[in-house]
């Protein structure tokens, strides 16, 4: 069997492609490394099951041409911008990075006639919503470029999936941290404490509150629902996280006894978002991908713990 990842170097991806290629898949990743990085790829290029293109995506008819002849099986759709904050100064980013790249995948996949694909989509395609979000929660109103891209994105796979039997598989994710992480806020509260371990700004009023999930937990789902578990004809729609959830202040706690400071003043700047566009508060029922026989294996607070001990390792 023959897997495509797109954005295979980046943070998701490159746990992704490590599984594939355990499993005996030849692997093919394709990304430019706009967040990607080489050095998450290199351990791969010994293996004879695994191939690396640099392509810009969303260029779809030199993406289309490129890989023409490599008899895919599957695709596994990662590539999009996922820095919220990088997309909310400059909506093309999230157009071209998370949009576009949607539609080279699926134009691909039309002329080629792959069957069988993975999408990775997000909790910010339901905006800024208070109830328990359910896989079938209606009137979606996204809030940021990043959520409006993958809301778009859901469509169009639906559109082709039906018009050209796609087998389809789609994950809203939650926030994901875990080894190879490149932002987000345990990154940044650990790079701010590393040039001043007495003082550490917060955005917003360090209330905000998410379910974080640890990237091992997701990989071992996706490989789950797309090899474990046969694909069928449509879309099938999971949430994918934690029951449990983390205030940015109990991370900003936990970052710090992990790098081993204490008495750090906190200076929030005010208000209960920490960004235009960021959702402050949500939480998933989880019930669907639980019944199917899911459940990630570390708490929201396991995982922050554990990616502070990596981050303060590692950089």
């Amino acid at each position: 069997m023959k897997a495509l990842v797109t954005g295979g170097a980046g943070f998701i991806g490159t746990h992704l492609v490590r599984n594939l290629l355990e499993r005996g898949l030849e692997v093919v990743v394709v990304d430019n490394f706009t967040l990607g990085k080489q050095e998450n790829v290199d351990c791969f290029k010994d293996n004879e099951n695994y191939k690396f293109y640099n392509i810009n995506i969303e260029e779809t008819e030199k993406f289309c041409e490129q890989l023409k002849n490599e008899n895919i099986d599957i695709v596994y759709h990662l590539a999009a911008n996922s820095d919220i904050q990088k997309g909310g100064k400059n909506p093309s980013v999230d157009y071209n990075d998370t949009f576009m790249t949607t539609y080279t995948v699926l134009e691909y996949m039309r002329r080629e006639n792959i069957k069988n694909l993975f999408f990775s989509s997000t909790s910010a395609i339901y905006g800024d919503k208070k109830e328990l979000l359910t896989e079938v929660t209606g009137d979606l109103h996204p809030i940021s470029y990043y959520g409006g891209a993958k809301y778009a994105s859901e469509g169009f796979i639906s559109s082709y999936s039906f018009m050209n039997d796609f087998n389809t598989v789609i994950f809203r994710f939650p926030n994901v941290i875990g080894p190879n992480l490149t932002h987000g806020v345990i990154f940044d509260f650990v790079k701010k404490l590393q040039k001043n371990p007495n003082e550490l700004e917060i955005l917003g009023d360090g209330t905000q509150t998410k379910p974080y999930l640890y990237v091992l937990d997701l990989v071992d789902a996706i490989v789950k629902f797309t090899l474990d578990i046969e694909m069928k004809k449509g879309v099938e729609i999971y949430n994918a996280g934690v029951e449990t959830a983390t205030s940015v202040t109990t991370i900003a706690d936990i970052v710090c006894e992990e790098l081993g400071y204490e008495n750090v003043e906190y200076k929030y700047t005010g208000g209960n978002v920490g960004w235009k566009g960021d959702v402050p508060k949500f939480q998933y029922d989880l019930t669907k991908i639980h019944n199917a026989g899911w459940q990630a294996h570390h708490t929201s607070d396991e995982s922050v713990r554990e990616t502070a001990k990596y981050i303060k390792e590692h950089y």
